[in-house]
């Protein structure tokens, strides 16, 4: 179909729509799922997009397995400056990636497989924010999963009750 004031099809427009104002395009994709136009839908863009959502799922998850176990790590290796503030992340982190997985119970399997990879970063998150040398964390993780989503998880001396408080 040719718009009569461009000479552009509407997948042309579609297209440009896309490039140029993703918004503008995401919600006339909306309104016409919406009016069931299916034949104007945007389709090779509208799965990619749905495909980026459900990496984006996974790679929340990755990023605040990252910060939860590497603020367990620093938990662990630098008992004499816990602090409120780690805590606080630990709990936060517990708390959000507990609600992802909830909204997405589908992610629940991922967690072995994103494990090792949020490990590594952990490391390298620790050793930055301690100034420890990298090599002082395990290679391989040395948490469970269970342990690491459990909010009674503590590693090495349990907080005290004036974190606690």
């Amino acid at each position: 179909m040719h718009t009569p004031q461009t000479g552009q099809t509407s997948a042309n427009l579609m297209q440009n729509l896309y490039e140029n104002d993703f918004y503008a395009w995401t919600q006339e994709q909306a309104n016409l799922l919406r009016h069931h136009q299916w034949g104007q839908l945007d389709l090779l863009n509208l799965i990619e997009e749905i495909e980026s959502l459900g990496r984006k799922e996974r790679q929340e998850l990755r990023n605040r397995l990252n910060i939860l176990i590497g603020h367990l790590l620093k938990w662990e290796y630098q008992a004499t400056k816990r602090s409120r503030s780690w805590l606080a992340t630990i709990r936060i982190q517990r708390r959000e990636i507990i609600k992802l997985l909830s909204e997405n119970p589908s992610l629940q399997s991922y967690l072995e497989k994103a494990l090792p990879e949020a490990y590594e970063n952990a490391r390298d998150l620790a050793s930055g924010e301690t100034n420890l040398p990298f090599s002082t964390f395990p290679q391989q993780c040395c948490y469970s999963l269970a342990d690491i989503l459990s909010d009674r998880f503590y590693p090495g001396i349990l907080p005290t009750n004036d974190l606690l408080e």
